[in-house]
């Protein structure tokens, strides 16, 4: 049987890092240093980018998700226009790469383009 893949959760990693880091007070209080949030924040985060980086897609709820982007090779050599001198250049070729891509959910879009929230 296939061994079954499951999809990063940012929201839980950090639900159980503020759980292991909290602390109870005599009196019953929940106590958390703010050094603490900081570097379970930043501990997801780094997670979250390695697992992005190997291809899988991760969502940030309300801000958006990363995946990996595969860029192909481009061969050099050809001749082109520059578009805004209009002289003519030859490109140069690039190598295949893995670049990150960050895409932006509806309702985040649609708030920057309301006029009234500028």
């Amino acid at each position: 049987m296939a061994k079954k893949t499951t999809k990063y959760n940012v929201i839980n990693e950090i639900y159980e890092g503020v759980l292991k880091t909290a602390q109870v007070t005599k009196k019953g209080d929940i106590r958390i240093k703010r050094t603490d949030i900081k570097n379970v924040l930043e501990t997801v985060f780094t997670n979250a980018m390695k697992v992005a980086a190997k291809g899988n897609r991760v969502r940030f709820p309300v801000i958006g998700a990363i995946v990996r982007k595969d860029v192909l090779a481009k061969k050099g050599g050809v001749k082109t226009t520059n578009p805004f001198t209009g002289e003519p250049m030859v490109t140069k070729a690039r190598p295949a790469s893995k670049k990150p891509r960050w895409s932006f959910p509806k309702s985040l879009k649609e708030t920057f383009a309301n006029k009234k929230n500028w």
